[in-house]
């Protein structure tokens, strides 16, 4: 079971405002993070050392991924953009236009042909990354949506939404297929108005999806759209969501400046160490599951360690 060392953590220093996402390039050479400075930077992770700053967004940056092959970034923004980028030399290839407000979240299917983002206009679309299109503007949430993630067969997408409300389209259909919803109490009466849903993630299977709300960690049976497993308090808000490789990890990251380790089989938390930074607002594993990475609210991002199994 691996667990969060408080030790080596390194420190990757060169944004000018917080860092909102990031992502690693698949064959785990490149990091991209994002920054509230308007900018994307691209990190040599081995070395820590910055390759190059991609600059075009004339907002703070929210989202970036890469595609599948490694040949595409993209990023979304505040300035109510998608952009395409080659990060083989950061040239700018593309923008997508059509959302009305902040493009909180992006995602890549399974091929790369299609790029999912999900935006503060409470909208969830797809696009043709590649031409540049909005391909279907699938649906809405009641309020801003704040998280997208692809099934790892391209078939299903998931958004989760400042209306606590989590929502399955099906992909091919270009429609809603389901909504989840937190289980009610054990009266069958409502609780609290639940809270955004800042995270979702598929497990490597597809057949449950993570994901984070209300300081909870929540595993949902996909077939079934009911809650199966719910883990936490946990003592910050969450904002960043990641699992690991084999599926037996997951992440978890808060406004407090807490990273947190959890055991998805067993259902509990394995670790938790507190960073020195506050706002840790994203969270990733390595590639080669033996660190995670998160940005913050000091222009920063921390390489933590991992234990051995």
């Amino acid at each position: 079971m691996k667990r969060l060392l408080a030790t080596d953590i390194k420190e990757l220093a060169g944004h000018d405002a917080l860092v909102y996402s990031l992502a690693f390039s698949p064959d785990g050479k490149m990091l991209a993070t994002a920054g509230f400075d308007n900018t994307i930077k691209l990190w040599d992770f081995a070395a820590g050392k910055e390759i190059r700053t991609l600059k075009g967004h004339t907002g703070p940056v929210y989202g970036v991924v890469f595609s599948k092959d490694g040949k595409t970034l993209a990023s979304s923004s505040l300035d109510k953009t998608v952009r395409i980028w080659d990060p083989a030399d950061g040239k700018f290839l593309r923008e997508l236009k059509g959302h009305g407000d902040i493009v909180d979240s992006i995602a890549f299917n399974n091929d790369s042909k299609l790029l999912a983002s999900g935006s503060a206009d409470k909208s969830v679309r797809l696009w043709d990354p590649a031409a540049g299109k909005e391909v279907k503007n699938l649906g809405t949430h009641g309020n801003a949506v704040y998280s997208v993630a692809f099934g790892p067969d391209g078939k299903t997408l998931a958004s989760g939404g400042a209306d606590g409300v989590i929502k399955l389209w099906d992909v091919s259909a270009r429609k809603e297929l389901k909504a989840l919803k937190p289980p009610t109490n054990e009266k069958g009466a409502p609780g609290p108005p639940p809270g955004g849903v800042t995270g979702v993630v598929f497990t490597p299977d597809g057949q449950r999806l993570v994901s984070i709300q209300d300081r909870f960690v929540r595993v949902w049976d996909v077939q079934a759209g009911k809650q199966v497993k719910e883990m936490g308090p946990t003592p910050d808000d969450l904002y960043g969501l990641a699992i690991s490789r084999d599926g037996k990890s997951l992440v978890t990251s808060g406004y407090a400046g807490y990273i947190t380790l959890w055991d998805l089989a067993a259902g509990k938390q394995t670790t938790s160490h507190k960073l020195k930074a506050f706002g840790a607002y994203c969270v990733v594993f390595t590639p080669d599951g033996k660190s995670v990475v998160t940005g913050h609210d000091n222009h920063h991002c921390y390489v933590s360690p991992l234990s051995a199994p």
